[in-house]
């Protein structure tokens, strides 16, 4: 039994969720249409760049969070899958899911997008278990601060670590899916790496390294 990693926002999705999110926000008026998708769209390219200043895009992010009641917030989430959710999910990469469950390895999704949008996607697809950017929530309301340390490049890696003491687990034969040059710091540890959907940057290291580098649409 070994531990598989998957990456969500285009590895296990056609699609980047937490931009989704962000661009359902906007088409349902819960924020200021014009400035939110603006912003949203300029983190999107930050990331893309590897350029993402994490600690505005998160206080970006959670601001939403923070200013509407987790009842509202969770009706709005069950829409979002509906709507923007569902159509991205890959039937390939629930064959691959099912595949490891198989063979018997202990499946985590670990992604720097935030567990209120994250775990029901992961859910979808099987996974119980999650690693991600974890909003702070007080009260029953979410605060707009992120618990603990982002789940971003080598926050990921440190996650996983703390994680795996946590668990009693190792990184020994592990394999992790992912599609962003973001998460080397992650592809780079563990036996197994595996690109799936690589954006250039990682398709050109996957290609000098010979990893397996999929195609799950």
């Amino acid at each position: 039994m070994a531990l598989a990693l998957f990456d969500l926002d285009k590895t296990l999705l056609g699609g980047d969720s937490d931009f989704l999110w962000g661009e359902f926000l906007s088409e349902i008026g819960a924020v200021d249409v014009d400035e939110y998708q603006q912003q949203n769209q300029a983190f999107f390219d930050d990331y893309a760049k590897g350029e993402l200043n994490i600690d505005k895009y998160l206080e970006f992010c959670l601001t939403p969070l923070a200013s509407n009641p987790i009842k509202q917030l969770k009706a709005w989430h069950q829409q979002f899958m509906a709507e923007k959710i569902q159509p991205i999910l890959l039937e390939k990469a629930q064959k691959v899911v099912n595949l490891h469950k198989k063979n018997g390895d202990r499946i985590i999704v670990i992604t720097a997008t935030n567990s209120f949008v994250t775990r029901p996607i992961a859910q979808v697809y099987g996974i119980d278990e999650l690693l991600a950017t974890e909003p702070e929530m007080i009260a029953g309301r979410f605060t707009g601060k992120v618990l603990g340390e982002p789940c971003f490049q080598i926050g990921k890696v440190r996650k996983l670590k703390q994680w795996c003491e946590e668990n009693n687990e190792t990184l020994e034969g592990a394999y992790f899916y992912s599609d962003s040059h973001n998460d080397l710091p992650l592809l780079e540890l563990v036996d197994n790496p595996i690109v799936v959907h690589g954006d250039d940057k990682l398709q050109k290291i996957a290609k000098e390294r010979d990893w397996l580098s999929l195609d799950w649409t």
